[in-house]
């Protein structure tokens, strides 16, 4: 039984030492801000940034785990898919999921389970929701739509 252990262990350890050779997950850029979100508050933009700008910014802070797949693989990807939907630092441009929001706030959705588990101060308190909330109710909102709504998937009217 011992053999065995030992055979896997080897094998384990193989796999995750063959796996950091892999290309994907080792690129950790952040492109240059356009234009921040403009926070009606520092005490909303500090909340935002430590709930969201991790995933929905060119702020990202990598942590170390980021540079160990497959850790990085997954982290990389939620960066790239999060910035795709809704970026605070380029509100000079259409946002895709703008219009969502407060909603995804609000219904608890963002920031994802996932994501607080390993960042405990990322976590919002009702009372953060509803600072957080507060502030983007009274934002500018980015180019293609009214207050909370930008460019949505496939969407095609003017606003």
């Amino acid at each position: 039984m011992s053999r065995v252990v030992r055979i896997v262990a080897v094998v384990a350890v193989f796999a995750f030492v063959a796996i950091q050779l892999v290309p994907y997950g080792h690129d950790h850029t952040n492109p240059k801000v356009t234009k921040d979100a403009p926070w009606p508050t520092e005490q909303a933009a500090a909340i935002a940034r430590a709930s969201c700008y991790d995933c929905h910014s060119n702020e990202t802070k990598w942590r170390w785990y980021t540079n160990l797949a497959p850790a990085s693989f997954y982290t990389v990807h939620d960066v790239k898919e999060g910035r795709d939907h809704l970026n605070f630092s380029e509100w000079d441009t259409p946002q895709r999921a703008a219009r969502d929001l407060e909603e995804v706030i609000r219904e608890g959705s963002m920031p994802p389970r996932e994501y607080t588990i390993l960042h405990r101060g990322a976590s919002l308190s009702a009372a953060e929701k509803k600072t957080l909330l507060d502030a983007i109710a009274s934002m500018d909102p980015p180019p293609g739509g009214d207050r909370g709504r930008g460019r949505g998937d496939g969407d095609t009217d003017s606003d």
